[in-house]
């Protein structure tokens, strides 16, 4: 299972090429495409970005909604249609499509932003201030989080 962590930001060239860090390269290896699978994010000025075993899963997950439905055609164009495969090239960068930058507004730096099995890219400065928008609702809320036991299953 590929486990994204952290956040690492990276310089676009002028071809639109970004190197994919290192670690979400190794949590990477061994999937059955060589690279990146990326869409426009629905709630973010983002992309959500996984490989393609979790690509898959998403994929599934989408036959749980009833089909023909409008939610489940929604998220089927947004995640499906909407994917690009991104390969790796020789020296671990993908190419951004300009669609996906310009949703992200990623022009001279890209923010890849672990999520645990899936990650996002961002423009930095957008991603900045979301990070402390996120600390603000998390100490107003007082959130926390219950520890799944081992096996998964909740408590």
């Amino acid at each position: 299972m590929a486990l994204f962590l952290s956040t690492y930001v990276n310089k676009v060239d002028k071809k639109g090429r970004v190197s994919v860090p290192a670690s979400f390269r190794a949590a990477l290896s061994g999937q059955s495409f060589i690279g990146i699978i990326a869409f426009q994010s629905h709630k973010f000025p983002a992309l959500e970005a996984c490989g393609a075993d979790r690509m898959e899963r998403l994929s599934q997950s989408l036959d749980d909604l009833a089909l023909f439905s409008q939610e489940q055609a929604d998220l089927a164009t947004l995640m499906l249609a909407g994917s690009q495969q991104l390969p790796f090239d020789g020296d671990g960068r993908i190419v951004l499509p300009g669609s996906l930058a310009k949703h992200a507004d990623i022009t001279e730096h890209a923010a890849f932003v672990g999520h645990g099995q899936m990650f996002q890219i961002w423009n930095p400065d957008a991603f900045a201030r979301f990070e402390e928008e996120a600390l603000s609702r998390v100490k107003r809320a007082g959130a926390t989080l219950r520890l799944r036991p081992p096996g998964g299953a909740t408590s």
